[in-house]
Order: C-alpha cells, then sequence, then structure tokens
C-alpha cells in the first residue's frame, strides 16, 4: 500500500491549514517570505526548544534546519535568551554606537582570517549588497563575477543566475547571465559575468577577458542554499592567484559556511579573501549581518574621510542583534565546532547508508554540519548537478519527514545543532529509512 505525503500533511496539520487561509487574505500567498512556503501550504511553528519545534497543532518534531542555518545552538538557548532579556530591560535601540556592537566586531576580527575591519547591517542580502557596491567604488570598475548558483540574497545585482532554466544558461564552461525574476534591470545583466563553479581552467579564461572591467569576484566557497558543494581546493586557490593578479577583488560570502570552522570556510581552505560577508549565527537567531575585509578597503566607509561611502540602517548594530550575536559566538569555541562537524559527518555517513540499503540514488553533500540530498545518481558538483536531480522526489521525501517528526528544507537541505544528541539523530535517520521504504514503491512506479 503506498502512502500519500501530502493527503497524509493535510489530515494532520489543520490549525496550519487555517492559519494560511487567513495569511493568504493579508499576505501574497500567505507567506511574508518565500522560503517558508511549500505546496499545500506552510508549517505554521508555535515555539522551539533545544533541536526541537512544536507547530500550531502541538505536533512535535525535530528541527534538521535551524532557520536555514541560523539556529547553530538550537532554540531558546539559556544563554542567548538571557543576553536579550538583559539588553531588552537597557533598551532595545538607540540613535548611537554601543558598547556590545564593538566587543562582536573585535570578535569577529579576531576569528576570521580576512577581518582587518567590519561593518553590521541586518541581513545576508543588505551584507552582499554593501559588499559589490564597496568594491565598484575602491577598484572604479563596473562588473561583479558570480558563480552560477550561488546564492547572495535578494538585491539587483544578487538576482543574477541563481537558479536559470538549463535551455537559457548556455553551455556549462560559459554560462550565460540570466535574471532570477521579472523587475530584474537590463543594466544588471550586462554588469554580471557568470562563472561555472568548480571549473578553474574555464573560469580563469571567463575573468582573463573580462579583468579590466571586474570589481569583484564573488562566491560562496561552500555552495549552501544551492545544494551544499563544497568548492576544490584548485578552484579558490586559483581564483584567489588570479584575482589578486588582475587587481580584482575576492569575496567570500561566508553567511552560510561561517558556521564550518571559528574563522569559516576561508580558515578550513587556508585561503584568505578581500571581503567577507557573514549573517545567519552570528545574530544568534535575530537578525544580524556583517561585512568587513582588508582594512584599505574598509576605511572608504570611515566617516572621517572625505569622500567616504554612506552605510546607514536604522537597526545597523541593534543592541539585541548584537548581544544575542555575542552571546552566540562566544558559546562556539573550537571544541563545540569540532564535535559539530563530527556529528555532521556521521549523519552524512548514515544518510548514505539508508539510501544505499535501498537501492534509491542520491547524492548525500555535506560540507562540517550542514548537508543537502539531491536525488540524481551523479555526482553534484556544481548547478547543473543539482539543476538535473528529480525534484518531484525531493518533494516527496520532505513532505513524508515532515509526517514523521523532521523538518528540512524543502529542497532537501539540513543543518545539525549543537543541542543534537544521539537520539535525536538516531531519530532523524529512522524517519529518512521509514519514509524512503514508503516512497521507493511510487518512485519505481513513476520510474517504469
Amino acid at each position: 500500500m503506498t502512502v500519500d505525503p501530502e493527503a497524509t500533511y493535510r489530515k494532520t496539520t489543520p490549525g496550519s491549514r487555517a492559519l494560511h487561509e487567513r495569511a493568504a487574505a493579508v499576505m501574497p500567498g500567505g507567506t511574508t517570505r518565500t522560503t517558508t512556503y511549500f505546496d499545500p501550504y506552510p508549517l505554521f511553528i508555535e515555539r522551539g526548544e533545544g533541536c526541537l519545534l512544536w507547530d500550531v497543532d502541538g505536533t512535535q518534531r525535530i528541527d534538521m534546519l535551524g532557520n536555514y542555518t541560523a539556529m547553530i545552538l538550537g532554540h531558546a538557548h539559556p544563554k542567548v535568551v538571557e543576553a536579550i532579556q538583559r539588553q531588552a530591560a537597557r533598551g532595545t535601540g538607540f540613535a548611537a554606537a554601543n558598547p556590545v556592537e564593538v566587543q562582536l566586531a573585535a570578535l569577529l576580527c579576531e576569528r576570521v582570517p580576512s577581518l582587518a575591519a567590519v561593518r553590521f547591517c541586518n541581513s545576508g542580502t543588505e551584507a552582499t549588497m554593501f559588499a559589490m557596491r564597496l568594491a565598484r567604488a575602491f577598484t572604479g570598475r563596473p562588473k561583479i563575477a558570480r558563480i552560477e548558483g550561488g546564492y547572495h540574497g535578494t538585491h539587483d545585482y544578487a538576482e543574477v543566475s541563481t537558479h536559470p532554466a538549463l535551455s537559457e544558461a548556455g553551455p556549462p564552461e560559459a554560462p550565460i547571465a540570466r535574471p532570477d525574476s521579472k523587475g530584474t534591470p537590463a543594466w544588471v545583466l550586462e554588469n554580471t559575468v557568470v562563472l561555472p563553479f568548480n571549473n578553474a581552467d574555464a573560469a580563469e579564461a571567463i575573468i582573463r577577458r573580462e579583468g579590466t572591467e571586474l570589481a569583484a569576484v564573488i562566491l560562496e566557497p561552500i555552495i549552501g542554499a544551492g545544494g551544499v558543494i563544497p568548492a576544490s581546493v584548485d578552484f579558490l586557490r586559483r581564483l584567489r592567484t588570479l584575482t589578486t593578479e588582475l587587481g580584482i577583488l575576492l569575496i567570500f560570502d561566508e553567511v552560510i559556511s561561517l558556521r564550518v570552522a571559528p574563522g569559516g570556510a576561508q580558515q578550513m581552505y587556508g585561503i584568505t579573501p578581500d571581503l567577507t560577508t557573514m549573517g545567519k549565527i552570528i545574530g544568534g537567531g535575530l537578525p544580524v549581518a556583517a561585512f568587513g575585509g582588508r582594512g584599505d578597503v574598509m576605511e572608504l566607509l570611515d566617516p572621517r574621510r572625505d569622500g567616504n561611502i554612506a552605510q546607514g540602517g536604522t537597526y545597523n548594530g541593534n543592541p539585541l542583534g548584537m548581544a544575542a550575536g555575542l552571546a552566540t559566538m562566544t558559546e562556539l569555541t573550537p571544541d563545540v565546532y569540532d564535535d559539530l562537524n563530527r556529528k555532521g559527518e556521521r549523519v552524512a555517513e548514515l544518510l548514505a547508508e539508508v539510501f544505499a540499503s535501498h537501492k534509491v540514488p542520491v547524492q548525500v553533500n555535506s560540507a562540517g554540519s550542514m548537508f543537502a540530498l539531491h536525488f540524481t545518481d551523479r555526482p553534484v558538483v556544481d548547478y547543473r548537478g543539482v539543476a538535473g536531480a528529480n525534484k518531484k522526489r525531493t518533494r516527496d521525501f520532505f513532505l513524508g519527514l515532515v509526517n514523521h517528526g523532521v523538518l528540512m528544507a524543502p529542497r532537501g537541505m539540513g543543518a545539525l545543532s549543537t543541542p543534537m544528541a544521539e537520539h535525536d539523530i538516531q531519530h532523524f535517520i529512522d524517519a529518512v529509512d521509514t519514509v524512503v521504504a514508503e516512497e521507493r514503491p511510487r518512485w519505481e512506479e513513476d520510474s517504469a
């Protein structure tokens, strides 16, 4: 007997369905965040504690996503809650600098190799937007090179070739800049150069051709939202050498990958970019992001300097976010990172074993405490590999897990948090085993 995961979901989440119907009357699609929506309607979460979530119907689930990797300490961590409460009692926002932002800035500059100086903002979108602007100002050049399938937020310069249709994307070794949505200006496409991931020879040829107009190359050293795809060491080394030679700034977007080591992926790879963007874990669950890097580049933001670049923002350095971020980052010692990464490696191994036991072809991509599942029999080393995976199986699998007490990303991405114990990991693996067993007959029937 086959199981219809959508029918089960509808039957067991009446509270979420009712809230979505109310929400749809006041928000487009019933959500204020596109990534939380999935068919037939999104799950509405009421509370979280540690690595557990409870939806509005009272159903408990293991959180294997952590707000898209941000909640590295889990939910309602006592020290983070205490820091927020203490700061809230002192005030939640001032038209002035505050002591906590200095502490968090100093901690980040101490840990992340590329940071001589840092500035705070409120989202990864803002961080990459300002980093790109800073690069154009510093070099006097107009164009930005980015990786096909990489994600850098939702501002105009970021909304290019994140998930292009392969029929319109050009050849793998020479991708064409494609808009991610309507409303993306033509001038953005004209000033964006798209590079293939993990193909150093092809990327170098494109960069050399465009070099005199390129202000920066921006990339995630570990593609996060696009499928947890680590860059090869050779690819990053070639980019570092080439950008230095041509006077192009190298920007690492570590909004997601900062969680793999105290100093982020750049520490893990031993390759230092000129600028780095950060977010997610540095806010402790509140909206905090940052960008920073070389002193001579960051100096352009110094208000004491003539012709400085202004970077305003009512909530930049907000004391609540700074307090939560400082408490979180203080908890993340090298030993904590090591333990979490060991758990991540073990989860990836167990996942591969489960799918192999069911003879279901899946690629388990992983990096540190993050992983992503791609329903394909081919290794996934770039966007083209992600695009070629079976999306229907991914959706069936996601809904099946929701029905069996696990929340991951609809696209098959997951992340561990420090509160996860052995029994939580086993619960997750058992749920995966159950869902694959339920879905396999339908998948085989569809493939027949």
